[in-house]
């Protein structure tokens, strides 16, 4: 009896362990799998939204949170995410994103003609989402203050109407493509030029839009790795304002192939606004360049710039400014654009050639177009460089860029390994060789801005000098006497050495290796000669816009220069 009794003990005892292993395994292993078929639901889900994005017509993005309140198109339903189209602007939810591809259409980059070339082009209403305080077109009363889809918007001209408003005239009326127009190059002009290109035909400055006399069209060219990142959102914004033929990504096609848009347009005509540093616009710039080669020279455009890298002092030069943060909408930036005064700007070539007898390799040539610069500038930014190669997502802030610069530059206080550099260079400005004083470091200036805002060759500005222009075909060459010494010109507190002004300048690097840069673009260069010589003329758009007191004294300095521009023209 005593020993059934324990058998059956044991047995319960066996098989409560058993369950608690069981539940324990089930604690365990059901929240893993919950999150394993999760996961898989989600990947396939992302690999069906990339497929539709794929094959569609519209420019799809997709965002985890609308920044403003969002209807969905097809279904009218409140969505706080899905997809948006970024050139004509539709908004969906994620489960009608294959019915809003078949019932809508984007916008059409170039129309189909049916035998003859159209002249223009309807409106493209798409109902619902509206911009915020956009005001209706009939009634000029605001539209889209009801919480629910409502109230129409022309994709091309950005004209609102409310719901009660549409009338059937309106949805064939004649677009007219809003106040951007003189900016935008209609689907029917690429229509008819193509259709010129079949009959082999090449006058396509007879082929005006609008009848309009002042048609100036933008290509805008958008690095999205510059800066702070914000080029892919600039893209998006230029995209639903703009024909999106007129908006390229330089992270997906070079500048030489994007300007080609530039031969089917009119003489003359076309301005081009650089989103990203001046690396970029160094880039673009040199692209053109090789247009003139290649015989294109009668389509040079103009260049303005929206400045998105760390420095801009190229930008800041131009009157475009320091750095671009999102705080003037996209419109003004156009805006600006269309304002802009035409402006000339040396490009100079650098040609570094290295010392020794049995040296069988080329010069190294570069194309200048802010400055040239051996010492500590030259060091913080090769320090700069190699960081950032190593581990380029850190350095996606320009605040961050700028601490990293800090860093080093203090570093270089302590340390100053460019000392005794007069001792090591040799300076010729023009032929006469200069007789150099302690130095860590020579700049060669091309523009007013260097080192990311400050105007160098003035420094304090209580001293007489020429004034440095960026047309005139003259280098500026100073001195600094170390990282301190440049900080202490960055907040007006020194001084450069002047060491003059010149049309060539000459840089015998005699001993030792040194730190040098162009534009940025930083390396670490042993015995040679540098040979800076005027290699052209880059034909730049300078803004006018409100000036900060550094500005003020080199106002009269710009007008000149723009005076001297339209004479020339």
């Amino acid at each position: 009896m005593g020993g059934t009794e324990s058998r059956r003990g044991s047995s319960i005892s066996v098989v409560a362990d058993w369950s608690l292993v069981f539940w324990t395994l089930c604690s365990v292993l059901l929240p893993v799998l919950i999150t394993l078929w999760c996961s898989f639901q989600r990947s396939r889900r992302q690999l069906l939204i990339r497929d539709i994005f794929r094959k569609s017509k519209h420019d799809w993005r997709y965002t985890d949170l609308f920044g403003q309140p969002s209807y969905c198109c097809v279904c009218a339903q409140h969505i706080l995410q899905g997809a948006f189209c970024n050139c004509c602007g539709l908004r969906v939810s994620e489960g009608c994103l294959k019915k809003a591809d078949q019932l809508f259409l984007c916008k059409e980059i170039m129309m189909r003609s049916n035998g003859g070339a159209p002249s223009s082009l309807p409106h493209h209403w798409i109902r619902g989402n509206v911009p915020l305080c956009s005001c209706c077109m009939i009634c000029k009363q605001q539209c889209g203050t009801q919480p629910k889809l409502c109230d129409y918007r022309c994709v091309w001209c950005q004209y609102t109407v409310h719901d009660e408003c549409m009338m059937e005239c309106l949805k064939t009326e004649e677009c007219t493509f809003g106040e951007f127009r003189d900016l935008i190059i209609p689907p029917y002009y690429l229509s008819t030029i193509n259709q010129m290109r079949k009959e082999k035909r090449n006058s396509y400055e007879k082929v005006v839009p609008y009848c309009r006399k002042h048609w100036m069209p933008v290509i805008v060219l958008a690095n999205t790795r510059s800066g702070n990142n914000m080029g892919e959102t600039l893209l998006g914004e230029f995209k639903s304002l703009l024909n999106p033929v007129q908006v390229f990504d330089l992270s997906k096609i070079a500048p030489a192939k994007a300007l080609q848009l530039c031969t089917l347009l009119p003489c003359s005509a076309v301005r081009v606004l650089v989103c990203g540093g001046d690396g970029t616009v160094g880039w673009v710039l040199d692209a053109i360049d090789e247009m003139k080669i290649k015989g294109q020279e009668r389509f040079i455009p103009q260049v303005a710039i929206l400045p998105l890298g760390t420095g801009n002092d190229l930008s800041n030069t131009l009157g475009w400014g320091a750095g671009y943060a999102g705080e003037v909408p996209v419109e003004q930036i156009l805006r600006n654009v269309m304002e802009a005064d035409g402006i000339k700007l040396d490009r100079w070539k650098v040609q570094v050639t290295n010392k020794g007898y049995y040296n069988l390799r080329k010069p190294k040539v570069f194309t200048m177009n802010n400055y040239f610069s051996i010492g500590p500038d030259a060091l913080m930014a090769l320090n700069f460089h190699a960081h950032r190669e190593k581990t380029p997502s850190l350095f996606s802030s320009r605040i961050i860029n700028k601490a990293v610069y800090f860093f080093y530059g203090t570093k270089d206080c302590l340390v100053q390994e460019c000392k005794d550099l007069n001792k090591k260079v040799e300076l010729e400005l023009d032929g006469e060789r200069i007789e150099l004083p302690s130095l860590e470091g020579i700049i060669v200036l091309n523009i007013g801005y260097w080192g990311g805002g400050c105007r160098l060759w003035e420094g304090m500005g209580d001293e007489p000098y020429p004034l440095a222009r960026h047309d005139d075909g003259l280098l500026e060459v100073v001195g600094v006497h170390g990282s301190f010494h440049c900080a202490q010109i960055q907040v007006k507190l020194a001084n450069p050495v002047r060491l003059g002004q010149a049309h060539t300048v000459r840089l015998i690097l005699k001993s030792s290796k040194m730190p040098m840069q162009v534009d940025g673009e930083p390396w670490a260069q042993g015995p040679c000669t540098v040979t800076i010589t005027h290699k052209t003329h880059a034909l730049m758009l300078y803004h006018a816009g409100e000036q900060s007191d550094d500005d003020a004294s080199s106002a009269s300095e710009q007008d000149h220069v723009r005076e001297q521009t339209d004479e020339d023209v």
